[in-house]
């Protein structure tokens, strides 16, 4: 990924009193308009697209915290943090995610993200967010707060983990959770930023490896995971 014209320069300094921000999400729209929305109120020092220009740019720019989404081609939010948090523990990770399913907020949560918020919120609410992380608070978008109280409080030591799900790819779940949401292809498609045609191939995909049939399956299917 390439970085021209008035986006961030990597290195350099923020002006005293704000907080340093870098964006990691595979989508640039997505980071444009993060960036966009953010700049009167943080300095954004960097983005990436993927986990290794994550990882080379975080340490190159020493962030006060990275905004960091879950699901990525080459092995998402959670291998970034993975790779940092011994060499880098005091940048703070805040997911940043159109997922609201409970294994992906565990799973960030237990790898060392100290918050995770979904992609509806608001510009003011995402700047409260990180300045309270750089701070050392941990936050959730209110639904996903349960989330982690049940799992760390009922079974604190216990891996997320579901065979079945677990065949499927990042994507593929992002695809089934929103089909069983009730969302047409084309909708899919805007939503993750993805064609109708990619859209199908994944449906195809989740109904081979799950071996079922049809969408309204796979709806009842998610809902029993509570993946919706």
């Amino acid at each position: 990924m390439a970085e021209h014209g008035s986006g961030p320069v990597e290195g350099a300094s923020a002006p005293a009193g704000r907080l340093r921000v870098f964006l990691v999400d595979d989508h640039a729209m997505f980071r444009a308009g993060v960036r966009s929305e953010l700049g009167g109120h943080v300095e954004v020092v960097g983005e990436a697209s993927t986990v290794a220009e994550a990882v080379s740019r975080i340490a190159a720019t020493g962030p006060d915290v990275v905004l960091l989404d879950v699901h990525m081609p080459d092995g998402g939010g959670r291998a970034v943090l993975e790779a940092m948090r011994r060499t880098h523990p005091q940048v703070r990770f805040l997911a940043l995610s159109v997922s609201d399913a409970a294994e992906d907020v565990i799973g960030l949560i237990r790898a060392g993200a100290r918050g995770y918020v979904t992609k509806t919120i608001s510009p003011d609410e995402l700047t409260d967010a990180i300045r309270r992380v750089a701070d050392g608070d941990a936050v959730f978008s209110a639904r996903l707060a349960g989330f982690v109280l049940d799992a760390f409080a009922a079974r604190p030591d216990a891996p997320v983990a579901d065979p079945e799900l677990d065949q499927l790819t990042n994507r593929e779940r992002e695809v089934l959770r929103l089909l069983a949401r009730g969302y047409a292809y084309k909708e899919i498609a805007k939503e993750l930023f993805i064609s109708i045609k990619t859209v199908e191939t994944h449906v195809s995909n989740v109904l081979r490896k799950l071996q079922m049939s049809n969408r309204y399956e796979l709806s009842r299917w998610a809902a029993d995971r509570r993946l919706v």
